[in-house]
C-alpha cells in the first residue's frame, strides 16, 4: 500500500515552489505556471529511457522524408509509446544555454508528438513563458522542477496521478471561485461515486470492463475519484475512462492526468457536449463519443446556464429527430439547460439485455414458446423493441448503466404540466429510471451557496426498487470550516479520512451515513421512513448560540414513493359565460372606444388612394349607421327595470332594428356588440349563454386550473389515496413534438382512463363551492414535479411568549451592564 505521507511530500515540493511565483503572481494564479509545469515535468521523465531511442527514430524516419503523421504512428508503435518528444530539449539540458531558455522551452513544447501537444497547448502556457521570461522568474522555476523526481520507477502511474490531483485541487481551491465551475469539491464527488458504486459488487470480481463517461469533465475529479473505487477493490478491472471539456485549461488538466496515470488520453475530448452547429478544427461540436456507450456516468453540469448558444443545434436535433436523438421528451426552458445533460447521458447509456429486465425476459419465453421458427421469435423480439424508444430498448449481453448527476433545485420543480422540463420528469419517471435524489447541504461549492442534489438515475433498477423512487434529506449531514473558500463555508464531514487537520478534529463520516441511507432504501417499501436526530447526524453547523433547534428532535432523513407519487393532472375548470344586455349612452360610448369600431372606418389597401378614401367613406358611413339605428334603441331600453339576461332574447331585439337601417346581422357584428364590456355585461345572475348546439360557454375570466393526483398517489394534504390503485406507468399518452405533431397528440385513451378519477376530483373539490363547473378535457394535461422540501417540512410551533419575554429582559440586562461600563 502507498505511503500516503510520502506522497503528500512529493505534492508539497511542488507546492513550495510556487512560492517563487509570489509578486508577479498572485495566488489565484499560480496553478496557470504549477499544472503545466507539473505536466511538463512528469512526461519529460517518462520519456527519459525511450530519449535515446526516439531521437535515433526520428532522425532516421527524417532521412526517409517521411510525413509527419507516419512519423508519430511509427515512432509510437515501434517503441511501444503513447506519446514522445522528438526535440533535443529535455529538463536535464534545458537551463544549459539560460540566454536562450524561454525559447528553447518552447521548442521543447512544441517536440511533442501532436496528441500530447494539443493537450499542453490549451494550458496556453506560452503565455506565461513570456511573462515569466520577463519577470525573471523562469530559470529558477525550472532549476527547482529540475530537481524534483518523478520518474515512473520512484513514482508509479497510480501515485503521480494522486499526487497530480492533489495539486489541482489545492490550487483550485486556492483560485476558489474563478475555478468553481469547473472543479467539483473532493468530498461531493467521494459521496457521488459511493451512491453510483452502491450495490455494483459485481465491478470489483474478475477482469471486469467498465467504461465510466463524464459528458462535463472539468479537470477529472470525478473519472479520477471513479476509477480509485474501483481499482482499491479489483486491481483487475479493466477501467476506461471518457469524458468531454469545453474549458480549454480544464480539458488540459484532465487529459494531463490521464497522460500522468498512462491511460488513454484520446478518450478525453475538447467541445461542447451539447453543440452549437459551428465546428471548427480541435473543436468537437456536439456528441465527442458517437456510438460509445457507458456503464457509469457522472457529471456536475452547469447551475443555472443558459443555452442560447447551443438552442438552434439541440432544438433542430429535437425537432428533426424526437426519441431518434437524444432530447425527444422534450426541451427545459432557456435559462437553464442542465436537464439537457442528464438526456445526453441517458442516450449514452449501455441498455441492459433480458437478464437485466425481469418482465422483458418473460414476455420473450411466451414469445418463444408460441412461435415455431427461429425467424418468427425474432421477429417478436423486433416487435417488442421497436415499441419503446431507442434509448430504452435491450441489447443482447448488456449490462445496462447507473448515472450520478448533481443539479440545483430548478430540476425538480420547474415547468408547468406539458413543459419541457415536466416531460423530461415525466419521461424518466414513467420508465422507472429515477433511482434516489439526495439534497446536500447548502454551501458546499467554491461559486455558489445554493442547495444542491445528487440524482441517481439508471435503467436496470434492482427489482427491489422497482416502482419506487428514494428521497434522501442530507442537508443536515454538514461540517463548517473554519476558512472558508470562495462561497465554500461547509464540507460533507468524511470522519478520519480525507480532512485536513484544521477541520478533521472529530469530524463524523457523512458520507458513510449517507451511503448507508441510501443503501436502506433497497429493502423499503413505499411510505418507508427513516429518521435521525440531530445528535446522531453530529452537525456543528448550528452555532452554539442557535437554540431554536433541539439536538434530540427526530428529523425525517429518507422517506420512500411510487413513482407515481410525483405525477399529476392538470385540469381546466370552465364555470359558464353569463351576461346581461342593454343599450344606452355608456354602452354605445364603450363601443366608439373598440378597436373594431375604429377600424370600420379604416383600409387595408397602401397605395390605391382612390379605393382607400372609398373604403374609408364606406366604413364611416356604417359606423353612423350603427350608431343610429342603436341610438334609436335606447328609448326601448330605457323603459326597462334592469337589463335583458338571455342573449337570445337581446338578439330577438336588436337584430330586427339593424336590419332596419340595412346592416347584415353576421357573426362578425355579433361577436363585437355582444362582447362583455360594449353591449354586455358579466352578471352572475343572468342566464347561461350557449352555443349553437345548446352547450354552455366558458367564461376566461373564470377559467381555473387544478392539479389532480394520480389515483393512488399522494393527496394535497400529504396522505395516500388509498380509495383507488396506482395508474399503471407510463401513460397513454405521446410526448408532442413542435415541429412533427404539433397540436395533434391524440389525447382518447389518456382522457378515457382518467375521465371519472377527474370527475370525482371535480364534485369533491369543486363542485361544493361552484355548482355550476365542468371539466374541459380537451385541455387536459400530464405534469410531474418532486417537491423535495415539501415532503422534508416539519412544522416548528412557535415559541412561548413568556420564553421570548425572558430572552429579551436578559438582553436589556445585559445591555444595561455594558452601559454601566462605559458611563
Amino acid at each position: 500500500m502507498t505511503d500516503q505521507s510520502q506522497l503528500q511530500k512529493h505534492s508539497d515540493l511542488v507546492w513550495n515552489i510556487a512560492n517563487l511565483l509570489r509578486g508577479p503572481y498572485r495566488p489565484p494564479q499560480y496553478r496557470r505556471v504549477m499544472i503545466p509545469l507539473t505536466v511538463l515535468r512528469r512526461l519529460d521523465c517518462v520519456l527519459a529511457d525511450n530519449r535515446s531511442e526516439v531521437s535515433q527514430l526520428y532522425q532516421n524516419l527524417i532521412a526517409l522524408k517521411t510525413d509527419t503523421a507516419t512519423i508519430e504512428r511509427t515512432i509510437n508503435h515501434k517503441l511501444k509509446l503513447k506519446f514522445h518528444n522528438t526535440s533535443k530539449f529535455s529538463f536535464d539540458n534545458l537551463l544549459d544555454d539560460d540566454t536562450q531558455l524561454a525559447t528553447n522551452l518552447r521548442a521543447y513544447m512544441a517536440g511533442f508528438s501532436s496528441r500530447a501537444r494539443a493537450i499542453l497547448e490549451k494550458f496556453k502556457f506560452d503565455e506565461e513563458i513570456e511573462r515569466l521570461d520577463e519577470a525573471n522568474r523562469l530559470y529558477e522555476i525550472i532549476k527547482e522542477f529540475q530537481n524534483i523526481d518523478l520518474h515512473p520507477s520512484r513514482i508509479p502511474n497510480s501515485d503521480m496521478g494522486t499526487i497530480f490531483e492533489d495539486l489541482v485541487r489545492r490550487f483550485n481551491e486556492q483560485a476558489n471561485e474563478e475555478a468553481g465551475d469547473h472543479f467539483t469539491p473532493r468530498e461531493v464527488v467521494q459521496l457521488m461515486v459511493n451512491l453510483l458504486f452502491t450495490g455494483e459488487e459485481d465491478i470489483y470480481q474478475g477482469r471486469k470492463v467498465i467504461r465510466v463517461y463524464d459528458p462535463t469533465c472539468g479537470t477529472g475529479g470525478i473519472l479520477s475519484e471513479a476509477e480509485r473505487t474501483i481499482l482499491r477493490q479489483n486491481d483487475k478491472a479493466d477501467v476506461s475512462l471518457f469524458g468531454q471539456e469545453y474549458n480549454p485549461e480544464s480539458y488540459a488538466i484532465c487529459g494531463s492526468d490521464l497522460m500522468i496515470k498512462g491511460e488513454e488520453a484520446d478518450n478525453v475530448v475538447f467541445g461542447d457536449t451539447l453543440g452549437t452547429g459551428r465546428s471548427k478544427d480541435g473543436f468537437t461540436d456536439g456528441d465527442g463519443h458517437p456510438d460509445k456507450y457507458f456503464h457509469y456516468m457522472a457529471a456536475n453540469p452547469p447551475f443555472g446556464v443558459e443555452w442560447k448558444p447551443e438552442k438552434d443545434f439541440v432544438s433542430g436535433e429535437y425537432e428533426t429527430f424526437g426519441f431518434k436523438g437524444r432530447f425527444g421528451p422534450g426541451l427545459p426552458r432557456i435559462n437553464d439547460g442542465a436537464l439537457l445533460f442528464l438526456l445526453h447521458m441517458i442516450d449514452k447509456m449501455e441498455q441492459p439485455g433480458p437478464q437485466h429486465q425481469p418482465e422483458l425476459a418473460a414476455w420473450l419465453k411466451d414469445q418463444a414458446k408460441q412461435q415455431t421458427s427461429r425467424s418468427a421469435e425474432e421477429q417478436a423480439r423486433q416487435k417488442y423493441t421497436e415499441s419503446i424508444p431507442s434509448q430504452l430498448r435491450p441489447i443482447d449481453d448488456g449490462r445496462g448503466a447507473r448515472i450520478a448527476v448533481i443539479f440545483n433545485g430548478s430540476p425538480l420543480f420547474t415547468g408547468d404540466a406539458g413543459s419541457g422540463e415536466s416531460n423530461i420528469r415525466r419521461w424518466i419517471i414513467e420508465h422507472d429510471m429515477l433511482e434516489a435524489i439526495i439534497g446536500l447541504p447548502d454551501q458546499l461549492f467554491y461559486n455558489t451557496g445554493i442547495y444542491t442534489y445528487i440524482w441517481i438515475v439508471t435503467n436496470r433498477k434492482a427489482p427491489e426498487r422497482k416502482g419506487k423512487i428514494q428521497l434522501i434529506n442530507a442537508t443536515d449531514f454538514a461540517w463548517k470550516m473554519k476558512k472558508s473558500l470562495g462561497d465554500k463555508r461547509k464540507k460533507l464531514g468524511t470522519g478520519s479520512v480525507g480532512g485536513t487537520s484544521s477541520d478533521n478534529s472529530n469530524e463524523p463520516d457523512h458520507i458513510r451515513l449517507i451511503t448507508e441511507l441510501y443503501g436502506n432504501g433497497l429493502t423499503a417499501n413505499a411510505d418507508h421512513s427513516e429518521q435521525r436526530t440531530l445528535a446522531q447526524i453530529r452537525t456543528n453547523s448550528d452555532s452554539p448560540k442557535d437554540k431554536r433547534r433541539d439536538a434530540s428532535q427526530p428529523i425525517f432523513v429518507s422517506k420512500t414513493f411510487n413513482n407515481q407519487d410525483f405525477g399529476y393532472f392538470k385540469i381546466t375548470v370552465e364555470r359558464p359565460l353569463r351576461l346581461n344586455f342593454t343599450v344606452n349612452d355608456e354602452r354605445i360610448q364603450r363601443l366608439q372606444n373598440s378597436k373594431w369600431f375604429a377600424d370600420l372606418a379604416s383600409s387595408k389597401k397602401r397605395k390605391d388612394k382612390k379605393q382607400i378614401a372609398l373604403e374609408e367613406a364606406l366604413g364611416k358611413s356604417l359606423q353612423q349607421a350603427i350608431l343610429d339605428a342603436l341610438n334609436q334603441q335606447k328609448a326601448e331600453f330605457a323603459n326597462q327595470a334592469e337589463p335583458i339576461k338571455n342573449r337570445q332574447a337581446f338578439i330577438k331585439i336588436l337584430k330586427p332594428a339593424l336590419a332596419l337601417a340595412g346592416i347584415k346581422w353576421d357573426t362578425i357584428l355579433q361577436k363585437a356588440l355582444l362582447a362583455p364590456g360594449i353591449l354586455a355585461e358579466r352578471d352572475p345572475l343572468a342566464d347561461i349563454c350557449t352555443d349553437n348546439k345548446n352547450n354552455p360557454e366558458s367564461d376566461p375570466e373564470l377559467r381555473d386550473t387544478e392539479n389532480v393526483p394520480f389515483p393512488g398517489g399522494l393527496l394535497a394534504n400529504g396522505q395516500r389515496d388509498n380509495a383507488n390503485s396506482l395508474i399503471n406507468l407510463p401513460l397513454p399518452l405521446a410526448y408532442e413534438n413542435p415541429k412533427q405533431d404539433k397540436g395533434t397528440v391524440d389525447k382518447s385513451a389518456l382522457i378515457e382512463l382518467v375521465r371519472d378519477h377527474c370527475q370525482n376530483y371535480l364534485a369533491a373539490e369543486v363542485l361544493p363551492y361552484r355548482t355550476d363547473a365542468w371539466i374541459d378535457f380537451d385541455k387536459l394535461k400530464v405534469g410531474y414535479e418532486i417537491p423535495f422540501n415539501r415532503h422534508f417540512y416539519q412544522y416548528q410551533p412557535p415559541r412561548e411568549l413568556d420564553v421570548i419575554e425572558a430572552e429579551i429582559k436578559d438582553l436589556e440586562g445585559q445591555i444595561l451592564a455594558m452601559l454601566k461600563e462605559v458611563v
